[in-house]
């Protein structure tokens, strides 16, 4: 079994994903290899909480131009999952 913490990359830290942690919908950014399967296990070894459901999504890195040469390159594709907890809370941001 891989490492927990390889798939969970990171937290994802905007408005959005701030409205939805109220409703128990926590974002994170994760391996582009981990399956729904792996991202739930996962969730419940780090956290010790009982996950709902896993929804995930590729995105595309957005292409950029650099700034002498104007030539064309990308930044790297990314996956997150979106992951509904039946109970509880994870505590992303202790002080």
């Amino acid at each position: 079994m891989k490492d927990p913490r390889d798939i969970i990359i990171a937290p994802v830290v905007s408005e959005k994903s701030y409205a939805l942690i109220e409703t128990g919908v926590y974002t994170f950014k994760v391996s582009p290899k981990a399956s729904k399967p792996e991202i739930r296990d996962a969730v419940e070894a780090i956290w010790g909480v009982e996950v709902l459901k896993v929804n995930t999504l590729n995105r595309n890195g957005k292409r950029k131009r650099t700034r002498g040469t104007n030539r064309i390159g990308t930044r790297p594709d990314t996956k997150r999952a979106i992951v509904t907890l039946a109970a509880g809370e994870i505590p992303l941001f202790e002080n």
